[in-house]
């Protein structure tokens, strides 16, 4: 059985000498993996569709639940973003983000256009990193079901909260914060508002936010904190990313 599909390479693994396996995130079909025969062979016309964080139109072959593709054709391939160290190795760290909180055979079509969206935001739109970055985590987060409650403090309600509690995702005010559980950052109101914009907006303005200079880094390094502590997990991805910017 044939099947046409469009979805973005998450991984890349070698399979063989000749052969590769791809991680694939789809539309309809969430996360596949699929064998490119000879994709690992010199001059192999598989090699542009099916690179890492490449966009692309698969013809895949099923065979006893295994597909392999029988054609690929390139449809973005984020070029400018390839000639970059820095945001290619931030692209990866989305792909990984997408991989882990995407599930087999489950549709999860908001996932792709974020994942999409944020490396073209890199590559062709010129938006700042850490924007890109913190809007991708906080929005990636919500969709693996660990949306953070922004409204204000859960205990008091007080619309001036001070600090978020990352194991619980709920803010907390000054008064409030006092022998409180768990590991809890700051939180300025532009910070707040930033992530307020960022879990409700429209998806196609994602990146249509500003924050001041002063809390860019700090919103930055909060998404990232909030994201790891709910997934309980780090990303090699990530901590390459970083090692850059020293």
């Amino acid at each position: 059985m044939y099947l046409t599909i469009r979805s973005l390479v998450l991984r890349v693994t070698d399979y063989n000498d000749r052969d590769a396996l791809l991680t694939l995130l789809t539309r309809e079909h969430g996360k596949i993996t699929v064998k490119a025969r000879g994709l690992r062979r010199k001059n192999s016309p598989l090699v542009g569709p099916c690179q890492l964080l490449a966009y692309a139109e698969f013809t895949l072959f099923e065979y006893r639940g295994m597909y392999t593709v029988n054609e690929a054709t390139s449809l973005e391939l984020f070029r400018d973003l390839r000639r970059d160290l820095t945001k290619l190795s931030l692209g990866t760290y989305f792909a990984q983000v997408a991989e882990v909180i995407s599930q087999e055979d489950l549709p999860n079509p908001e996932l792709l256009s974020l994942v999409l969206n944020s490396l073209y935001a890199l590559s062709c739109l010129g938006k700042d990193e850490m924007l890109v970055k913190a809007a991708f985590e906080l929005r990636a987060a919500c969709f693996a079901g660990y949306a953070p409650d922004l409204y204000g403090c859960h205990i008091c309600g007080s619309q001036t909260p001070s600090l978020l509690d990352l194991s619980g995702g709920a803010l907390l005010c000054k008064e409030h914060s006092a022998g409180a559980a768990g590991i809890r950052l700051p939180v300025t109101p532009g910070m707040l508002d930033a992530m307020r914009y960022i879990v409700y907006c429209d998806p196609k303005k994602l990146f249509s936010f500003s924050v001041r200079e002063a809390d860019m880094e700090r919103l930055s390094s909060l998404t990232e904190a909030y994201l790891t502590t709910q997934l309980e997990r780090g990303f090699q991805t990530l901590d390459f990313y970083k090692s850059l910017l020293i």
